[in-house]
């Protein structure tokens, strides 16, 4: 007893008093900034080089090839070199990364570029929410949302400045080049100066499966996950898009599109853990799915920018909290230990956050931008229907 409350003592009633907590939030920031600054540009590629919505959707296949590449050697540079000095590497190359994609001259090499931003993005991802775990439990605090709501933030201060750099005619070399430097100056030092909060954990010697993927009733989570990071993924990168072939938009306002969706997923994600706690996972679950069918309705259904706006504002509140319930639910499955179920889940999480974009991209090249979006909607169902499966395992079941 005594123990515990020295250690209760030596724990920062704040949590941004704490030097390994501030570092991690700057990595999840500066993930999401450099995230939300290309997603808010993706209509200038698609107008510099002509592209065809098919051909958009090949290149972000490759930034998602890039991402998922990177999974399995991140996982293992975590295990042998640490999260944290994994995280810091991630985050010193993923800013030129993003230069790259500024000066590819063809589609060809705009694709290896976002390759390897995508490699970069991925790895990052990986780290980062490994030493934010090591964080949480150093802290006996849970912070876990926190950390994706900033994440959620960076990504929308990000889109925001592509609204800024269009209004200002900024070209994307000037408007990564300025930004990027900007993140970097606010963000790196944090993470370095966190780095040495966190003790080095031995290598425990076992082999992780290269791709995890669930197992029994753990699979009907897994869709669960897939269907709100497919629309995630998505809404990075087609909700400009969808503003300025559907709306007519201009690219200044397009890029507001994001920018609203990642607000909304900040604030919901803040309050999350009350949601939680007073209505329980199903019911947050399946409003959750419910907010974001309505939302793509209305987006879909809209005849006027303010209207699509409100919509993505619904689709950002509907994705936000699956995801860490899903990791939650998946951390106390009775048949699978925490670790491998939560990789399980979130292969396929991250999968369709991924994925999503290139697989719009091919829907509206055969069909439409509508109809695309209409099948986010139709997937943004699965929550709904399946929701029973996030309900706390029963304790009294061997």
């Amino acid at each position: 007893m005594a123990e515990a409350a020295r250690n209760a003592d030596a724990v920062p009633r704040a949590l941004w008093a704490d030097a390994g907590w501030r570092a991690v939030a700057a990595a999840f920031v500066f993930n999401g900034f450099l995230f939300g600054i290309w997603a808010s540009r993706v209509p200038a590629f698609k107008a510099r080089f002509d592209l065809e919505p098919g051909t958009l959707g090949l290149l972000l296949l490759a930034l998602a090839g890039g991402a998922i590449a990177s999974f399995p050697l991140a996982g293992y540079l975590s295990e042998r070199r640490g999260t944290q000095r994994l995280t810091l590497g991630c985050a010193m190359g993923y800013g030129p990364a993003l230069l790259l994609l500024s000066i590819a001259p063809t589609p060809a090499l705009l694709g290896a570029a976002l390759f390897v931003f995508g490699a970069f993005h991925g790895a990052m991802d990986v780290a980062m929410n490994g030493w934010a775990a090591r964080v949480e439990r150093r802290l006996a605090r849970s912070t876990m949302s926190i950390f994706h709501a900033l994440f959620s933030l960076g990504a929308g201060l990000g889109a925001a400045s592509g609204f800024g750099a269009v209004r200002i005619g900024w070209e994307p070399e000037a408007h990564f080049t300025t930004l990027v430097l900007l993140g970097a100056l606010a963000c790196l030092p944090l993470i370095l100066r966190g780095m040495s909060t966190e003790p080095p954990v031995a290598a425990s010697g076992e082999q992780a499966p290269p791709l995890a993927l669930p197992s029994g009733g753990l699979i009907l989570v897994g869709l669960i996950a897939f269907a709100a990071s497919m629309g995630e993924g998505a809404m990075a990168d087609w909700s400009a898009v969808f503003l300025t072939t559907a709306l007519a938009a201009t690219e200044a306002q397009a890029a507001l599109g994001y920018a609203v969706f990642s607000l909304a997923m900040v604030l919901t994600r803040l309050s999350g853990g009350f949601l939680v706690q007073r209505f329980g996972p199903v019911a947050v679950t399946r409003a959750s799915g419910a907010a974001a069918v309505l939302g793509l309705a209305t987006a879909i259904l809209s005849g006027s920018l303010g209207v699509a706006l409100t919509g993505f504002a619904l689709v950002g509140v509907g994705y936000a909290v699956v995801m860490p319930l899903v990791f939650s639910r998946a951390a106390n499955d009775p048949a699978m230990r925490p670790g491998p179920a939560i990789a399980s889940v979130a292969t396929l999480g991250y999968g369709g956050m991924l994925l999503g974009p290139a697989i719009v991209g091919f829907i509206a090249q055969v069909t439409s931008l509508a109809l695309a979006f209409g099948a986010l909607a139709a997937l943004a169902c699965l929550p709904i229907l399946l929701g029973g499966q996030m309900a706390p395992p029963d304790p009294r079941r061997p």
